[in-house]
């Protein structure tokens, strides 16, 4: 019996990011949410991909937000 839930993964758009230091801000306060199992972060397309279990999309925006950004509508 397989006993593991499936793992869930969000994409959001982050404004305001201009470098890699941007970049590994915001993929540091996201990595710390306890739910987050792995994020990526592309500055390109201003691209957040967040992958776990049980994570909010409002624990992702405060964690963003503590990285002195926000997420684009």
């Amino acid at each position: 019996m397989d006993t593991t839930t499936a793992s869930e993964t969000h994409i959001y758009a982050v404004a305001g990011m201009t470098c890699s230091h941007c970049v590994s801000s915001v993929h540091e306060e996201v990595s710390e949410l306890e739910s987050v199992r792995s994020v990526d972060v592309d500055l390109g397309s201003g691209r957040l991909l967040v992958s776990g279990q049980g994570f909010s999309d409002d624990a992702v925006q405060a964690a963003v937000e503590e990285a002195g950004y926000s997420l684009a509508p």
